[in-house]
């Protein structure tokens, strides 16, 4: 693969110190980015981050590019960052998602070498503050062993034949563009949406185990519950993808797995804030779902990417209300 040219592209919004430490790794690879294709939306708040440091002189391969929370978009964005790249390969990675070593990029290539893998996604890692649901569901969602996710695994995976994650993920070039690359119109899930045009396409989305990043958040239920409205809201915008497939089974799975794992390490007084927080999750899953059946004043409320709706909706035709108590209005959004 050493021929093989490849492009990081990171998404940044409010970036932190650890924007910062996943830079400082990208430059300590094995196998280096041609580029680092930096999409922040909002520029005051990278500025402010990168204010007295040396960071165009440490990572002379990066370019940033700004845009407004308005132009933002999961899949579109993605796309977009594409247009600046002639790499072989694109690496696409969240801001707060820091290799945990210097293989990272190496790893995600390493499928490469088979032409029928198209997509390869690393292993997620918990922090160091990470809570105990959150250190289960990495390791359940992200195991320690590779995994070929194709039409032949169907059976045995279920909906996770179609998983993947943008939080660190390669995409093969040329079948990344032959394909459209990504939907342009994407709330969640535009790597999930991906990934299963690959093996509905006959190919194969490889999980790289080895390439690894520390990536892990404590939501709060409510947090939860939002992130999980906008997942099911992105499973009914793509029912060619997600109809006939159900992730009930998955999701009982997990919370199996979650109580016999508190119950082992004594931590028995955790379970009543794991039921409260799965029941947000599944609550929050089912009633996006069903957004269209749903006031825009509800979806208001109940959604993690207001963004997303305000450059979707006519804006005409809502109700002032629906921004009431939240120091906005139409004009501001």
């Amino acid at each position: 693969m050493s021929e093989k040219t490849v492009d990081v592209v990171v998404l940044t919004y409010h970036p932190d110190q650890k924007f910062l430490d996943l830079m400082g790794m990208l430059q300590k690879q094995t196998v280096q980015p041609n580029r680092i294709i930096i999409m922040n939306t909002e520029e005051k708040y990278l500025e402010r981050l990168l204010y007295g440091t040396r960071f165009v002189d440490q990572n002379p391969n990066a370019e940033i590019h700004h845009l407004s929370r308005k132009e933002f978009d999961h899949g579109a964005t993605r796309s977009h960052a594409a247009d600046y790249s002639s790499s072989d390969y694109l690496v696409y990675m969240t801001q707060d998602a820091v290799p945990a070593d210097e293989y990272l990029i190496e790893e995600l290539l390493r499928p490469m070498e088979d032409p029928d893998v198209q997509v390869s996604y690393a292993r997620q890692l918990p922090d160091k503050d990470a809570g105990p649901m959150e250190v289960y569901n990495r390791g359940f969602n992200y195991p320690d062993h590779d995994r070929v996710q194709d039409s032949k695994t169907f059976s045995e995976l279920g909906i996770k034949t179609y998983f993947c994650s943008d939080v660190c993920a390669c995409y093969r070039r040329s079948y990344f563009e032959n394909s459209g690359r990504f939907v342009t119109r994407a709330i969640f899930n535009e790597d999930m949406v991906f990934a299963a045009g690959v093996v509905n396409d006959g190919k194969k989305v490889y999980y790289a185990s080895k390439a690894q990043v520390v990536h892990s958040h404590n939501y709060k239920a409510k947090q939860q519950f939002k992130r999980n409205f906008d997942l099911g809201v992105s499973q009914a915008d793509h029912p060619e993808v997600f109809a006939g497939v159900k992730s009930e089974k998955e999701g009982v799975r997990l919370v199996k797995g979650y109580i016999d794992t508190l119950v082992g390490s004594g931590k028995v007084w955790y379970i009543p804030i794991m039921i409260v927080h799965c029941a947000a999750r599944y609550l929050g899953f089912k009633l996006g779902l069903r957004y269209k059946s749903l006031s825009k004043k509800i979806i208001w409320k109940f959604t993690s990417n207001r963004s997303y709706w305000t450059r979707y909706w006519d804006l005409t035709q809502v109700p002032d209300d629906v921004y009431a108590g939240y120091g906005k209005n139409k004009e501001g959004l």
